[in-house]
């Protein structure tokens, strides 16, 4: 069966949205299906799978921080020539033009269409772009998945965030996974000593950990006044974006870049607290990566409440209004408090709760009802008077 995959960037744009599409991409090219792997050319394609390119301007990232690279004729006929050589077609969040472009193809060619739903609303502080996302939710994302054959939530709390949609079927709930052979904790003082000796870090100070983008919607802001008013700690930023952590010149803070598997999960099993205090997400990856390395993790209030199973492990804040910033210095303090014992059991929890594998099998299982579905309300009528030969 050929499956093509959309979403709006490949993962080399490094966000969390693109690696759960190459992941499960290649989760599902294992299991038999034929994937192609469509996106825009904002970012470079993977060498490993199938990918197709489509050209678009990311200008309204470049210049706003706003990730929605713009397609043109072209690049819209490339979409629609890709639906109709597919079987099914499997979309990564509704808004953006490749996800709106595929899903209309596949609606009027008639293919299976699976929409994955990561994140809800963007609470942007800028007002203008504000009021352009909810505009958009309203009139293109609802549209979307209802419209969809199969609507799956990554999380709880945007599945709660497109409550009172008439779904054309019931919704799916299937939580990203994590590779656990890649992010696994120290256990113990010493094996923290020893990676944070390779990644020179000191060996005293306690160190919080961030990872993502680095832009508005991630808390960007409230880090910087976090690690001005706690010089105590060592703050380390892992992403990269148009804000530079660089530029708050605080001794405290030190920005790294271009890290990914190994190298990123050492930095997560050399630090003692996550911090994430983003806002208008479902439930971050690098949340379940922390989790998975042992972390204690601070974050939103909306992301604490994404997964009922996860949520004693979490420490969830307001992350804006007058308070914000002393709730975030209160959680971490109480993160700091936990036990090697709590980092174990946080890791085993993750590993039983996030597995690729389970994930991937049940969108191979969805996948194959739909188009097994579609290939019967498309099979050609048997001619009167047809007899069979058995």
């Amino acid at each position: 069966m050929k499956l093509l995959v959309v979403s709006t960037f490949f993962e080399s744009h490094r966000g969390g949205l693109e690696i759960v599409a190459g992941t499960l991409a290649r989760e599902l090219k294992t299991r038999g299906l034929q994937v192609r792997w469509l996106a825009s050319s904002a970012s470079p394609a993977p060498s490993d799978i199938d990918a197709v390119p489509v050209r678009a301007w990311n200008v309204a990232e470049d210049r706003l921080g706003v990730p929605y690279p713009v397609f043109g004729l072209r690049a819209l006929a490339r979409v629609f020539r890709e639906v109709r050589a597919a079987d099914a077609v499997l979309i990564h969040d509704a808004l953006y033009m490749s996800s709106i472009a595929a899903l209309l193809a596949a609606k009027l060619l008639r293919r299976p269409v699976v929409v994955v739903q990561h994140i809800g609303e963007v609470p942007y502080w800028n007002p203008l772009l504000h009021g352009l996302m909810r505009l958009a939710n309203r009139l293109v994302a609802r549209p979307m998945l209802r419209f969809a054959d199969r609507t799956v939530f990554i999380s709880e709390t945007t599945h709660r965030h497109f409550a009172g949609i008439r779904f054309s079927a019931a919704p799916l709930l299937i939580m990203n996974g994590v590779d656990h052979d890649t992010f696994r904790p120290a256990l113990t003082p010493a094996a923290q000593a020893e990676i944070r000796a390779r990644l020179r870090l000191s060996p005293d100070r306690r160190l919080a950990l961030f990872v993502g983008r680095f832009v508005e919607k991630k808390g960007l802001n409230l880090l910087r006044e976090a690690a001005r008013g706690r010089p105590d700690l060592d703050w380390v930023l892992a992403g990269w974006g148009p804000i530079d952590p660089a530029s708050w010149a605080l001794p405290n803070v030190s920005v790294r870049s271009d890290l990914k598997g190994t190298s990123l999960a050492e930095l997560y099993a050399a630090a003692d607290v996550f911090v994430i205090p983003s806002r208008g997400e479902g439930f971050p990856l690098v949340v379940q990566e922390a989790l998975a390395c042992g972390l204690p993790v601070v974050c939103g209030a909306e992301t604490a409440s994404a997964d009922e199973a996860a949520s004693p492990f979490l420490l969830g804040v307001e992350t804006d209004g007058a308070d914000a910033l002393e709730a975030l210095n209160t959680a971490v303090d109480r993160a700091l408090e936990q036990t090697w014992t709590q980092r174990r059991q946080r890791a085993d929890f993750a590993a039983k709760r996030y597995s690729w594998t389970a994930a991937a099998d049940r969108y191979l299982e969805l996948i194959g009802q739909l188009a097994a579905r579609s290939r019967r309300r498309t099979a050609p009528p048997l001619q009167a008077g047809a007899a069979s030969s058995i």
